[in-house]
């Protein structure tokens, strides 16, 4: 079996292998007599008749978050002993014949291409250049929600099915009541169902367009806005200020803004490979809109309310190795 992966995974763990950094953690293996043959083979261990080498625990460690050079030879023991297991779990998979089931020939084909389009995405990203210091702080001053008024919210959340035409009854009942408890018992005794939630949230945790519309309320405050299956009611029940300078507030900027960099280089360079290449769709997928794509006209808004929601395109390209 590690040899079938080999096969299967060589091009692209050549690619992966070309982006570690130069301060990759090095471990040298072997003593004695048969150093020399161990320093060749880099080997760290075998399991039966397949080695093991110091490549693939130095692989692990490249992912090991905030390791310190000290920590490094009792982590890479303990990723050694993992290999081991996974091996030997992969020995017995091939002993039963599981390499050749068709489910997993499939998932060991997507890992493959994923691992490759990763490597694509660090490729074209490479070219992005690094945020100026003046970029840095205009990203800063356009932001005051995140940084110079950041604040703690504590946030209370309904989200209720209501029918389209049932939300502005819902806005109007909302800015009636004196208390969200009131409005909730209106929902009871009217039969609505609604789910409640209730979170502590600083500015960074919360998505960009929720912020906006949040950092202009008041604490006691609340909102309705339509959703794809009915109402959505935030109430800010209150937020304290927890504001960040320009200094404490430059790495994340800086990081923020060179991945957005690099996003901007990979997805227009998909548009371009994307508009010289031939791309033909079949059967079901030969008909209708193609949502996400580069060369497809927006779908109408008729045509949006009446399909059913999408996934997020984020969503779907973090398993693809896009994002």
């Amino acid at each position: 079996m590690t040899r079938l992966l080999h096969r299967l995974f060589a091009p692209a763990l050549r690619v992966a292998c070309l982006s570690l950094g130069v301060g990759a953690l090095v471990l040298v293996a072997g003593c004695g007599e048969k150093k020399a043959d161990r320093l060749a083979t880099q080997a760290a261990a075998r399991v039966n008749k397949e080695e093991l080498t110091v490549h693939q625990i130095n692989l692990v460690l490249q992912h090991q978050r905030n390791l310190r050079p000290e920590q490094a030879d009792a982590a890479s023991r303990q990723i050694l002993e993992k290999l081991i297991d996974q091996e030997l779990a992969v020995q017995k998979a091939v002993d039963l014949k599981l390499d050749r089931d068709p489910r997993v020939v499939q998932m060991i084909e997507a890992a493959r291409r994923e691992v490759i389009a990763r490597a694509y995405v660090e490729k074209v990203g490479e070219a992005a250049g690094k945020p100026t210091p003046d970029e840095i702080k205009a990203y800063f001053e356009s932001k005051p929600a995140l940084f110079s008024q950041r604040r703690i919210y504590s946030i209370q959340e309904l989200a209720i099915e209501a029918k389209p035409e049932q939300v502005p009854v819902l806005r109007d009942r909302l800015a009636a009541a004196k208390s969200i408890t009131e409005f909730v018992d209106f929902l009871k005794a009217n039969d609505y169902r609604f789910a409640a939630n209730q979170a502590v949230r600083a500015a960074e945790q919360l998505p960009l367009a929720a912020l906006d519309a949040l950092s202009r309320m008041k604490d006691g405050q609340a909102t309705v806005t339509q959703g794809a299956n009915g109402a959505q009611v935030v109430v800010l029940a209150g937020s304290r200020s927890q504001p960040v300078t320009e200094e404490q507030a430059r790495p994340a900027i800086e990081q923020y803004l060179l991945n957005e960099r690099k996003r901007k280089l990979v997805e227009d360079d998909i548009k371009v490979i994307r508009t010289a290449a031939k791309i033909e769709y079949f059967g079901k997928f030969a008909e209708g809109p193609r949502p996400g794509s580069a060369s497809s006209p927006a779908a109408s808004a008729g045509a949006e309310a009446a399909s059913a929601p999408e996934l997020a395109p984020a969503d779907i390209s973090k398993g693809m190795g896009l994002k």
